[in-house]
């Protein structure tokens, strides 16, 4: 995999998870839905950037990798990629 597609996923992986935990959707449909999960364990893996981000690299990894050491290090690369990019432009 190049370069390019590396950083196009990590990019869409943090837009993805930013859109699901920390903004409240188009026509709020994001909060609602997480309103009606509540406080189990989806909606608190709905408050957590980091938490999340794992979840939502999985699918990723899994399209373009093609052993499951390369699955295995895409899936951390792409959620570690997308926590640095919510580390540089969140406020804190």
């Amino acid at each position: 995999m190049d370069w390019f597609i590396f950083i196009l996923k990590g990019l869409c992986i943090w837009r993805i998870t930013h859109l699901c935990s920390a903004e409240d959707g188009p026509f709020d449909i994001i909060i609602t839905i997480r309103k009606w999960l509540g406080q189990g364990f989806f909606g608190s893996l709905l408050d957590c950037f980091y938490c999340l981000s794992i979840w939502i690299s999985l699918p990723f990894a899994i399209w373009k990798g093609e052993s499951w050491n390369q699955i295995l290090l895409l899936w951390f690369a792409l959620s570690g990629f997308a926590c640095l990019l919510e580390q540089a432009t969140s406020k804190q």
